[in-house]
């Protein structure tokens, strides 16, 4: 028994090495064009009589002459070989994130290094999407120092410029937190103006500032979407089960970090 199963095990060890030999294969097909499709369908459609055939060798019984001239191949087929295609893929988007899209308003919210998963968000609005429902984007980001701000200082300013130029400045409403007051300097350079006007000193206010978005968007459904310490995220989740005199439903999404 212990001999059969060692065996087994072999067999299915080595056979399964095999996808070295599958690669290789692969790598010749895409390097030397192995495969090959016909590119004249139209004139050399499948099934037709070469100039040499006739129907009677294919299918064994006599036609007439004008089925066979109607069934006559117009030209040569023509082949090319088969290389591989450039495909192009948005994203990635990180779950939640990629739901951002499917709300009317939605609200992102970093803390420091969990801003990563929404530079696609940014990288999406920026290249000009069309076609989602997203009509109104809040997105804040707390951070300890304000040099974690020039991570994405430049997709920030990019997108801040472009909503403008297309007169869409209520789009994008973007608010930056730095908690560390020690040694505080300021983004001083021209090119970072648009974000030197929404720092904050401090850390958010949630509650203020989820009043604020209620009102701003009555009887909507908003998304929060949030990737950060638990401490930020607790407390988003607890804002978004409490009611609102302003109808606003807050629908709590996370992808946070201890």
């Amino acid at each position: 028994c212990f001999f059969f199963r060692l065996s087994n095990y072999e067999i299915f060890w080595y056979t399964h090495n095999l996808f070295i030999v599958f690669y290789i294969i692969l790598m010749v097909h895409m390097v030397g064009g192995a495969l090959k499709y016909q590119t004249n369908l139209e004139g050399h459609p499948p099934g037709c009589l070469g100039a040499n055939q006739s129907s009677t060798e294919q299918q064994g019984e006599e036609l007439e002459a004008g089925v066979d001239e109607e069934r006559r191949c117009g030209e040569e087929a023509h082949f090319q070989p088969h290389y591989p295609q450039v495909l192009y893929v948005d994203g990635p988007f990180g779950s939640p994130s990629e739901e951002v899209f499917n709300y009317d308003v939605s609200v992102c919210v970093a803390g420091g290094i969990g801003v990563t998963p929404f530079a696609c968000v940014l990288h999406a609005l920026l290249d000009g999407w069309t076609g989602f429902r997203l009509q109104r984007l809040y997105f804040v980001w707390v951070c300890r120092e304000l040099k974690s701000f020039y991570w994405f200082a430049e997709l920030l300013c990019a997108l801040h410029h472009k909503l403008w130029q297309e007169n869409r400045p209520d789009y994008f409403n973007l608010k930056l937190y730095v908690s560390q007051t020690d040694n505080l300097q300021s983004m001083s350079e021209e090119k970072y103006r648009p974000l030197t006007s929404r720092l904050l000193v401090g850390r958010p206010r949630w509650n203020l500032l989820f009043d604020e978005i209620g009102k701003t968007n009555k009887h909507k459904r908003v998304g929060v979407f949030c990737c950060g310490p638990k401490g930020i995220s607790k407390t988003l989740h607890r804002l978004c089960n409490s009611a609102r005199s302003s109808g606003t439903t807050f629908e709590f999404n996370k992808e946070s970090f201890s």
